[in-house]
């Protein structure tokens, strides 16, 4: 008696399961600390408040940061929080 094995399918690599990857998002500073604004201007982007709002500045629904009036970007840390602030020239 002989036994005939037939195999349907060709078994997929190891490889088959890799290769997915998302978007980018483009995240971070748009202007730096001491880079002149216009009202308007994407200061940063970010996910969550690591940097928060100061005087001069608008947060959006998915907390990016724009300048509300023309200035300089400053940076500065107060009560153990980051602000972004915007200061007119």
């Amino acid at each position: 008696m002989m036994r005939i094995n037939i195999q349907l399918f060709a078994k997929a690599s190891g490889a088959g399961r890799n290769g997915r990857d998302s978007n980018p998002k483009y995240l971070g500073f748009k202007k730096y600390d001491g880079e002149k604004v216009i009202a308007g201007n994407i200061i940063l982007r970010q996910r969550g408040t690591k940097f928060w709002p100061g005087q001069n500045v608008g947060m959006g629904r998915d907390f990016t940061l724009f300048a509300l009036k023309d200035g300089v970007v400053k940076i500065i840390e107060r009560n153990n929080r980051r602000y972004v602030t915007v200061v007119e020239e």
